[in-house]
C-alpha cells in the first residue's frame, strides 16, 4: 500500500474522516503554489489540517517550518486544536494571524534600527470617558482621532463618526493608497482627509515615541521586507511551507507580506472562496484571487465544490444565485445530501408582522442553538432582542453593538422627557437647544445659566434674556407642550418630540450640515416607538432602555448555550444552523442604494459584493432557510428585495411562451373552472391563478388587477389577458 493511501485509510479509522478526490489531491499537492477555490461547507479547514499532518507524517516536512496564517485570531485557535485533535502525537505547527506575524516582522525591524516604537490600540475600555480629562488622555488610537476631530470639525465626534472614520484610515492603509489620493476615497466623516494627515503627523512627532496602530503592522511590516534585504531573507528561510486560510479576506498589503515571504520557494497554499468575498469595505482584495495566476504562473487551481452542509434544496438556489456574478471562478457547487425542505419565502404587510412571526416560529424549536436571524444592519438586532426578550426567548448576539443604546439621538430623546419632569434645568435645555423648534442660540444658552432662580427655564427666557421676536410665541408654545407631555405614555411621548417640538426638522438639518444618513437616524426614532409601544409611562421606557443594554451585554456571553443566533450576514461567515431566518430583505437594505451605484467604469462592484453576502447568509443553513420581506416600515411603502425575486425564479422558473398562441376556446376545454368575464372578479374575492397559486383580489381598477398571494405576495395583472387565457379561476376563501 503506497504511504498516501494508508495515510488515508488511518485517518479514516482514528477520525472517521474520508476525503473526497479533490480534497485528497490538495492534500498530496506537493512543492508550488497551490489555489484551493473551497465553496460554503465543502470541509476546506478539515482538508487544511491533513495537507499539514501529510506533510509532516509523510512527506517528512519539519513541523518548524510550516507557517499557517488566517484571518482571525478565533480562526488560528480553531484551527490549531483541530490540528492537535486530528495529530496528537504530532508537534504543533505556527498557527497565526497576519497582524500576528506583522508584528513580529516590525518588532525585529525597530529591534534593528533602535527605534522605540508603541502600540495604540488593543484593550483600554475608550468608551469610558470618567477616566480621562483633557489635561491627561490616553495615547491609544480613538482618543487621538476623538481630539484630531473635535479640534478641526469644532464638534465632538458620534460613536458613528468614529467607526467610519476608523474604516476610512483602514481601507487607505489596507490598499496601500498613496497620500495624493487619499482625497479621492470616500468618507462622510467631514475633514476626515485633513484628521488623517494629521494623525499620521501626530503619530511620528507627537511624542518621544513612535507610534503604532494596527494597520500600521501591516503597512511597517510590508516595508521593513522591501527596505531590509537581511530581515526578509531571514523570514523566507524560516519557512519551507506558508499556507494562507481566507485569502478571500485578505488586503492588498496582506497579500504583499505573504508575496515577499514565499518569493524564493512558491511553496505556497492559498484557500479561498471568491463568492464569499465580503469585506471590500475594509480593504479585501477578491480581484487578487482572480488574478493569481498572473503572480504564479505555476500554480495549480482545484475546484472544492461538494457541499456537505446544506440540503439540496438550499445547495442548487444558492449555487444558481451566485451565477449572477459574472467577476468570479466559474463553479458548481454540489451536494448529495437527502432532500429536506423547500426554501421559503414570507411577505409581511408590515415590519412588526415579521418580528411577532419570528417570535411566534421560535418559540415552537426546541435546538434554539440550531437557529440564527441573519441581517444586513446592527440595528435589526434591537428590535428583535426586544421582543425575543419579551416573550421569554434566549439569544446571542453575534458582536453585540451597544451603541445604540449610548447613540446621542436616544440620550436626546431622554432629555426631552426629563424636561417633562421638570422644566427648570438650564443644564438639560442646553443638550436639545439646536434640535428644539425654539431656534434657541448659544449665546442665549449662555446668558440663561448666569440666571440662578430656580424658575422655568422657558420663563426666564423669556423674561430675562434678549431674544428674537419670532422666538416667543415658539418658546411660549414649546412650554406649554413640555407641560402637556406630563404623564403621557411615551410613544406618544416621541410622536410629539418628532413633530410639535421639532426634532425630526433639526434631525434633517444636521443632516445637511454633518452629512449624517438620515434613514438611519430616523430608524433610531422608529426603533425607540417600538420599545416603547406597550409600556406605560416615560420612567418604565427610560428603564426598559436600561434593562436591554444589559440584557445585551449579556447576551455577548451566552454563546455555548441553548439559544438563538442573532448576527449580521457579515458576523455569520463560516458559522452554520439547521434553521436560518434571513430578515428585512427590501430594497434599500439588501441590496443597499450604495450597492446599485456604479463606478467609473460604468461597472456595479458593490452589487456584485451585495450579491456575495447574500450567498453567504444562505449557505449558513443547514435544513430550514426562509427569506423575510415586508411591504411597509414605518407607516412607509417599502419594496421586497430583487434578490428574492431572484431566488424565487430560480425555485419556480417563469413559463416559456410558445409562439404557438393557444386560444381562448381551447384553453377552456383544458381548464373549465376559468373565469371567463370581468363580471366574475370583484374586490376581496378569492381566486387561484395558474402560475402563483391562490391569492386575494385586493384592487380592480379599469384593466388593472392587483392581487395578493398566500407565496409571492402582490403582482399586477391586464385583467383582460387573465380572462382571455384563463389564467384565473375561483377559489374557496382561505387566510394568507
Amino acid at each position: 500500500m503506497e504511504a498516501s493511501e494508508e495515510f488515508f485509510d488511518r485517518k479514516k479509522q482514528e477520525l472517521n474522516v474520508t476525503l473526497n478526490e479533490v480534497q485528497k489531491q490538495a492534500v498530496l499537492h506537493g512543492t508550488g503554489p497551490l489555489l484551493l477555490l473551497a465553496s460554503p461547507g465543502s470541509g476546506k479547514t478539515t482538508t487544511i489540517i491533513m495537507r499539514i499532518g501529510y506533510l509532516i507524517e509523510v512527506s517528512g516536512v519539519d513541523p518548524a517550518r510550516i507557517k499557517a496564517v488566517t484571518f482571525s485570531k478565533a480562526s488560528a485557535l480553531d484551527m490549531k486544536e483541530r490540528f492537535s485533535r486530528f495529530f496528537p502525537r504530532l508537534p504543533t505547527i505556527d498557527f497565526s494571524t497576519i497582524h500576528s506575524l506583522a508584528f513580529e516582522v516590525v518588532r525585529e525591524y525597530y529591534r534593528s534600527t533602535r527605534t522605540n516604537f508603541k502600540m495604540i490600540e488593543g484593550s483600554l475600555d475608550v468608551t469610558e470617558e470618567s477616566n480621562w480629562n483633557a489635561d491627561h488622555q490616553p495615547l491609544h488610537k480613538k482618543f487621538i482621532l476623538r481630539r484630531l476631530f473635535s479640534t478641526l470639525a469644532g464638534e465632538p465626534i458620534t460613536d458613528d463618526q468614529m467607526e467610519e472614520l476608523s474604516t476610512y484610515i483602514s481601507y487607505i492603509k489596507n490598499k496601500l493608497i498613496p497620500v495624493e489620493k487619499w482625497a479621492l476615497v470616500k468618507c462622510d466623516v467631514p475633514k476626515a482627509e485633513q484628521i488623517l494627515l494629521e494623525y499620521e503627523a501626530f503619530k511620528r512627532s507627537g511624542t518621544s515615541q513612535l507610534l503604532v496602530d494596527f494597520d500600521d503592522m501591516l503597512t511597517i511590516g510590508n516595508e521593513a521586507f522591501e527596505k531590509d534585504a537581511k530581515l526578509l531573507s531571514k523570514y523566507q528561510q524560516k519557512y519551507d511551507f506558508v499556507l494562507t486560510d481566507e485569502s478571500q479576506d485578505t488586503s492588498l498589503v496582506q497579500h504583499a507580506i505573504i508575496e515577499k515571504l514565499v518569493s524564493k520557494h512558491g511553496n505556497l497554499s492559498v484557500v479561498a472562496d471568491d463568492d464569499q468575498s465580503i469585506y471590500s469595505w475594509r480593504g479585501a482584495e477578491p480581484a487578487y484571487l482572480l488574478n493569481f495566476k498572473d503572480v504564479y504562473p505555476q500554480a495549480v487551481t482545484l475546484f472544492m465544490e461538494q457541499n456537505y452542509r446544506s440540503s439540496p434544496d438550499i445547495v442548487n438556489v444558492a449555487n444558481q444565485f451566485i451565477k449572477r456574478n459574472k467577476n468570479r471562478y466559474e463553479k458548481n457547487m454540489f451536494t448529495v445530501n437527502a432532500p429536506k425542505e423547500p426554501i421559503q419565502i414570507q411577505s409581511f404587510a408590515d415590519y412588526q408582522h415579521q418580528v411577532k412571526y419570528l417570535a411566534e416560529a421560535i418559540r415552537e424549536v426546541g435546538e434554539l442553538g440550531e437557529v440564527a436571524v441573519l441581517f444586513r444592519n446592527n440595528s435589526s438586532s434591537i428590535t428583535l432582542m426586544n421582543e425575543f426578550e419579551r416573550v421569554g426567548i434566549p439569544f446571542y448576539i453575534k458582536d453585540a453593538d451597544n451603541r445604540f443604546f449610548s447613540h446621542w439621538v436616544v440620550e436626546d430623546i431622554l432629555n426631552f422627557m426629563r424636561m417633562t419632569f421638570t422644566d427648570k434645568r438650564s443644564d438639560l435645555l442646553e443638550k436639545i437647544h439646536n434640535k428644539l423648534s425654539g431656534y434657541v442660540t448659544k449665546q442665549q444658552i449662555q446668558q440663561l445659566k448666569e440666571i440662578d432662580n430656580n424658575e422655568s427655564v422657558f420663563d426666564n427666557l423669556l423674561n430675562h434674556v434678549q431674544l428674537q421676536d419670532y422666538q416667543r410665541k415658539i418658546l411660549q408654545e414649546c412650554k406649554e407642550t413640555f407641560q402637556q407631555m406630563k404623564g403621557m405614555p411615551p410613544v406618544e411621548a416621541i410622536r410629539v418630540i418628532r413633530t410639535r417640538l421639532g426634532y425630526e426638522k433639526a434631525i434633517e438639518k444636521l443632516c445637511e450640515r454633518f452629512g449624517f444618513r438620515k434613514d438611519y437616524l430616523i430608524g433610531i426614532l422608529n426603533t425607540l416607538e417600538e420599545i416603547a409601544d406597550t409600556l406605560p409611562t416615560m420612567e418604565s421606557f427610560a428603564k426598559r432602555l436600561k434593562h436591554l443594554e444589559q440584557v445585551m451585554k449579556n447576551a455577548k456571553s451566552s454563546k455555548h448555550q441553548n439559544v438563538v443566533t442573532l448576527s449580521t450576514f457579515h458576523s455569520s461567515k463560516g458559522l452554520e444552523f439547521k434553521r436560518v431566518y434571513m430578515i428585512d430583505l427590501i430594497e434599500g437594505v439588501m441590496p443597499s442604494e450604495d450597492d446599485k451605484k456604479k463606478n467609473a467604469e460604468g461597472q456595479m462592484p458593490l452589487m456584485e459584493e451585495a450579491v456575495r453576502l447574500f450567498y453567504v447568509g444562505m449557505t449558513r443553513a443547514k435544513i430550514k432557510l426562509e427569506l423575510l420581506s415586508y411591504t411597509k416600515k414605518d407607516g412607509e411603502k417599502v419594496e421586497e428585495s430583487t434578490f428574492i425575486n431572484g431566488v424565487r425564479q430560480i425555485i419556480d422558473p417563469p413559463k416559456l411562451v410558445t409562439a404557438e398562441k393557444i386560444t381562448k376556446k381551447e384553453y377552456h376545454l383544458k381548464n373549465i373552472n376559468a373565469i371567463t368575464a370581468i363580471s366574475e372578479i370583484a374586490e376581496g374575492i378569492w381566486v387561484r391563478h395558474a402560475t402563483f397559486g391562490l391569492g386575494m383580489v385586493i384592487k380592480l381598477a379599469g384593466k388593472v388587477l392587483e392581487i395578493k398571494f398566500a407565496d409571492v405576495g402582490m403582482k399586477s395583472f391586464s385583467s383582460e389577458i387573465c380572462i382571455e387565457n384563463g389564467l384565473l379561476e375561483l377559489a374557496q376563501a382561505k387566510k394568507v
